[in-house]
């Protein structure tokens, strides 16, 4: 049993909601897991005392949330020591299509270009609209952004794009990276 950190970053809740399902899983699989909203963590919150750390953020206006850069940025050397894995939440992930993905990857990369980090695995995670929790002028502009990219309009429902399937397999994948529970602690 390792201990796992899932640190995330959530403006509507989605990405929050992915941040739990990854921390279900690597629970599922026996490992101590800790889940925090990284734009306000535990004082005492050390992500190099665990032995694996998972990040995830959202994409909005064109960029990760600058409280999780912050945090990477804070603690980019345990980041690089660990196990680590980057998640990245957007409605472009949700296009079949890899050249109209590709603003997404290329943002993820920046992301990880300019805070030095270089996780053992990736991901690009396609997000939710959720036009019942929006209000009216942000309704208003996803919907005009939808409608653009041929996608889904109707605002009185939501429309949720994350493959559940995808997650969890990334959470388990990740556990391969996580050191034996009978492997001794290497600090």
């Amino acid at each position: 049993m390792a201990r796992v950190l899932v640190a995330f970053g959530s403006s509507e809740g989605q990405t929050a909601t992915i941040a739990e399902r990854i921390g279900d899983v690597l629970e599922a699989a026996g490992h101590d897991v800790v889940v925090v909203h990284a734009k306000h963590p535990p004082a005492e919150l050390d992500p190099g005392t665990y032995e694996g750390v998972i990040v995830g953020a959202s994409i909005h206006m064109g960029s990760h949330q600058s409280y999780v850069e912050s945090f990477v940025d804070t603690h980019s050397e345990a980041l690089n020591r660990l196990p680590s894995a980057f998640f990245s939440v957007s409605l472009t992930a949700a296009h079949d299509d890899p050249a109209e993905r590709k603003p997404a990857r290329d943002l993820l990369e920046d992301f990880l270009e300019e805070t030095g980090w270089e996780p053992d695995a990736t991901l690009l995670v396609a997000g939710a609209l959720k036009y019942r929790e929006y209000g009216l002028l942000k309704r208003f502009m996803m919907r005009r952004i939808a409608r653009s990219e041929g996608g889904d309009t109707d605002t009185a429902q939501d429309y949720e794009y994350t493959d559940w399937d995808e997650i969890e397999a990334f959470a388990e994948e990740f556990t391969t990276l996580l050191p034996d529970a009978s492997e001794p602690d290497p600090r």
